[in-house]
């Protein structure tokens, strides 16, 4: 014991002086004997602490041994032995800290044995470091040590799953298998569906309709959201936020019922089938903007509130009313009007995609005071995001502007003007971002891996509806895809534009403008494999169009089908679908194979097997059927095709030749690059699960000796027809 005394007299008969105890032990019998009294006791730390920055000993009420949690205060929730829970007490006032009952904005850290309770639920709210009692006796242990920085946010910190018990429905086994381990990893368990010790079951609610079993009141029934966001926070979310409800939303309803109808009459059919394809592309239709409509005073226009809006249903073309600022336009619509509206649409959707990926992704992790502390570091949010806010101001004055110019349409107003007049500003946004997006992508992939809290929050983001589904690496290439896009509809448009419209040649120097933009991307970004597939392709099918070759096109998926309609090619046909990352090309086998041929290096080639019928833009179709297998039709599919030359939408329906070929793989990857390619996020939606009979298509009998003699009718007959014109042309 050592005893400071601040004057010579006997301590005991004089109060005009203090008198301390230094004591090293506080569980002594010294210290017992010495606190029953009321002396003031302190220990060996708080006068060196004292000496080194020249203070008075601190005065306490209280034993005090140290100062490590001087100015702390501190809130206890969970706990159920008493006698534990006052030792905690003790040693932190030993060490300077403050105990408070209730919680609230004075409290600095809470000690929970639990992760229930109101106090638990405040404090992830508040963003108070939760901690367990181990931090506490951690300190203890280092109470002699002067330099000693408290842990907060370390293994000291409650797990958000502890007392946990959790079971997950519906996830695939490695995404299951994933989240297991991360529930361990995190202070939970796991335990198989229906263990009655689960506390918590996490259900994947895009795959689970109903539950397999009555869940009790005690057992919390909750979204993946609840599984990331806590383990995001650091701390268990409340459940109420994310509860799971039967998923009861039927798409579509009006589209299947009219599936569903069939008349014997054949013309009735055929009307039937036109209003089942405008109802299964009415609701994804790709634009915002009706076509024009007759008037009663049989002039045509277009007002501001017609061209906004998307559901175009009878009620509201009858209810909107045209502006006095309204242009007249063609009562009919035309082709380059039709371009025109695409790339509007796909303009506004690729908008929408850049401030979904600032939105949901860049300003919550760049938001201060998050929960747990900053998910990633700048240089890494740099790295991620690069020049995407460039990219999303100079493409909203773009959109703005196309808007403008489709709300007064007339042909000669000039939508080349409107490119040229951004492009020294996408000459700056875009190369930097394209560049180095590799090595964003790698940014990515790494701090997912490296960092659950980030992990945790693009789970939770990936999912939500902006998202459609799609990784924030698949949401991040729509800028590398985008220019060759916008390229491609502006050579659309010059299509459709006649040579004395004064805009023919603003759109030739739009076009080289966005080229000079692709120059600047490094050539080692390119996909040279693609390329060399691409060539394969044109060596493959004859009268394969030029256009086809491009630098930033690439090959997806081959499909082998059969025709099971009269579009594109007659029913029976074997028909080659080439999916690229922008269009699809359709080939057919051919009929006859003429001899080799020598190119011109002298090297012996063998004919092309393939003949082409179309090369037609992704966004040109509206819907992917998904046709149910049925006596009647087996392992086929559809697509709804509406090309700016029809002012009907077409039905292309096919069936898939050998096993190789697993329909929903390539139906989903068909709709992800269709909606890649018109700068949407809901791929998934684009599906739909359709019965082959509402539409009159039948895979029976295709290969019956009837339907090739058929076929072979057809053949001859068309040939007649060719050289009757022929002929006729040849009289003339």
């Amino acid at each position: 014991i050592v005893l400071i005394s601040f004057c010579p007299k006997n301590y005991g008969e004089n109060t005009d002086f203090e008198t301390v105890f230094v004591l090293t032990d506080f569980d002594s019998s010294d210290y017992n004997y010495l606190y029953k009294r009321e002396n003031r006791i302190i220990g060996p730390p708080v006068v060196l602490h004292c000496a080194a920055k020249r203070e008075a000993l601190h005065f306490s009420c209280r034993p005090l041994y140290s100062t490590t949690m001087l100015n702390l205060s501190l809130c206890f929730t969970g706990f159920r032995n008493k006698e534990e829970m006052k030792n905690l007490v003790n040693l932190v006032h030993h060490m300077g800290g403050t105990i408070r009952k209730d919680f609230s904005t004075k409290v600095t850290h809470l000690v929970a044995c639990s992760t229930h309770g109101e106090k638990y639920r405040l404090a992830v709210c508040m963003g108070t470091p939760i901690l367990t009692p181990s931090w506490i006796h951690k300190a203890w242990e280092r109470r002699d040590d002067l330099f000693y920085m408290l842990e907060f946010r370390t293994q000291f910190k409650v797990p958000p799953f502890q007392d946990c018990s959790l079971s997950f429905l519906g996830f695939s086994e490695d995404e299951k298998t994933n989240m297991e381990e991360r529930t361990l990893k995190h202070g939970g368990s796991y335990l198989e569906v229906g263990d009655e010790n689960c506390t918590h079951v996490v259900v994947e609610e895009n795959s689970v309709k109903e539950l397999p079993f009555s869940p009790s009141k005690k057992l919390f029934v909750v979204k993946q959201e609840w599984f990331w966001g806590s383990i995001q926070m650091d701390a268990r979310a409340g459940e109420s936020m994310y509860l799971y409800e039967k998923n009861d939303s039927p798409a579509m309803k009006k589209a299947v019922s009219l599936l569903s109808l069939t008349t014997p009459n054949s013309n009735r059919k055929r009307r039937r089938l036109r209003d089942t394809l405008a109802q299964l592309t009415k609701e994804t239709e790709i634009s915002p903007f009706p076509p024009p409509r007759k008037r009663p005073s049989a002039e045509h226009s277009l007002s501001m509130g017609s061209l906004l809006d998307i559901s175009n249903t009878p009620e509201t073309c009858k209810s909107s009313k045209p502006s006095k600022s309204s242009t007249p336009v063609l009562s009919k619509q035309s082709a380059r009007w039709q371009v025109s509206k695409e790339l509007y649409q796909t303009e506004s959707n690729y908008v929408d995609i850049l401030n979904t990926i600032l939105q949901i992704f860049k300003l919550p992790l760049e938001k201060e005071g998050q929960v747990g502390g900053p998910i990633l570091a700048q240089e890494e949010m740099k790295t991620i995001f690069g020049s995407i806010p460039d990219i999303y101001e100079v493409h909203t004055r773009i959109k703005s502007d196309l808007e403008e110019l489709l709300t007064a349409w007339h042909e000669d107003r000039s939508v080349g003007d409107i490119i040229l007049k951004y492009s020294k500003e996408l000459v700056k946004a875009y190369p930097p971002f394209v560049n180095f997006f590799e090595m964003s992508k790698e940014t990515i992939v790494r701090c997912e891996k490296q960092k659950p809290r980030f992990h945790a929050f693009l789970k939770i983001n990936q999912a939500k509806p902006e998202c459609g589904r799609q990784t924030l690496v698949e949401l991040l290439i729509r800028p590398v895809q985008r220019l060759p896009s916008v390229a491609l509809l502006l050579n659309d448009i010059k299509k459709h534009t006649s040579d004395d419209n004064p805009d023919k040649m603003r759109l030739e120097k739009a076009i080289e403008s966005l080229k000079e933009v692709m120059t600047h991307i490094n050539e080692d970004k390119r996909k040279t494999e693609g390329q060399k597939q691409i060539f394969d392709v044109v060596y493959e099918v004859d009268g394969c169009p030029a256009n086809l070759l491009s630098s930033h096109r690439s090959l997806v998926y081959r499909v082998e089908t059969i025709a099971l309609g009269d579009q594109p090619c007659d029913r029976g046909e074997h028909v080659t679908l080439f999916l690229f990352n922008d269009c699809l090309e359709i080939a057919r086998k051919r009929h006859k194979v003429i001899n080799t041929f020598k190119s011109p290096l002298g090297q012996t080639r063998p004919p092309p097997p393939l003949k082409h019928i179309a090369l037609m833009p992704l966004s040109q179709i509206r819907r992917v059927l998904d046709l149910q297998d049925t006596e009647e039709c087996v392992n086929a599919f559809a697509l709804v095709v509406h090309p700016p030359t029809e002012h009907e939408n077409l039905l292309f329906s096919f069936q898939l030749a050998g096993e190789e070929t697993i329909k929903s793989t390539w139906l989903r990857t068909l709709c992800r690059h269709i909606a890649n390619t018109i700068c949407r996020a809901d791929a998934e939606d684009m599906i739909q699960c359709t019965d082959p009979d509402s539409l009159q298509v039948s895979t029976k009998d295709m290969d019956s000796t009837l339907s090739k003699a058929s076929r072979a009718i057809k053949k001859t007959s068309k040939k007649v027809k060719a050289e009757e014109s022929l002929f006729h042309v040849t009289c003339c």
